[in-house]
């Protein structure tokens, strides 16, 4: 009964721990209520975001489709492309949108823009789009952009 007990225990501040690892990073967001939900609760998007800023910022290496990395943002292949050619760039830090974003986030900026560079050369995108979006038209509460074409050269 006394080591189910410290198991027991063990394995729940081993989480606590992991938690804190993975979302230490991590904007505030309102809090999960216990309670049936009827203000200030998590929207689809956010919590989706938040797994976002914890895959990007903590275990990249599992994001599916990596096309370009550098130390302070990735890009992926778009798991829902809406056009032929269809990336979709990420910083590596938890911004939540465009508003969000800080002096000291430039550096994350100009990366995405550096990767976006790379993969316009190196696909010879032509008649190209980078788009992000307000929180209003996110369907991932963390900023990203979209890189889409129809054609290359």
């Amino acid at each position: 009964m006394l080591k189910n007990y410290i198991l027991l225990v063990s394995v729940f501040i081993l989480g606590i721990l992991i938690g804190a690892i993975f979302f230490h990073d991590t904007k505030s967001r309102n809090i999960i209520p216990y309670v049936t939900c009827k203000s200030d609760c998590f929207t689809e998007d956010e919590i989706v975001g938040l797994i976002t800023s914890v895959l990007v910022q903590k275990i990249p290496v599992i994001l599916p489709q990596v096309v370009a990395e550098t130390d302070k943002a990735i890009a992926i292949k778009s798991p829902v492309p809406q056009s032929p050619i269809h990336y979709v760039i990420f910083p590596k830090k938890d911004i939540k949108n465009i508003a969000e974003v800080s002096e000291e986030d430039n550096e994350y900026l100009n990366d995405i823009y550096a990767i976006i560079s790379e993969l316009v050369d190196r696909d010879n995108l032509v008649n190209y789009q980078v788009i992000t979006n307000g929180p209003g038209y996110q369907h991932t509460n963390y900023l990203h952009f979209h890189l889409k074409s129809e054609k290359t050269k």
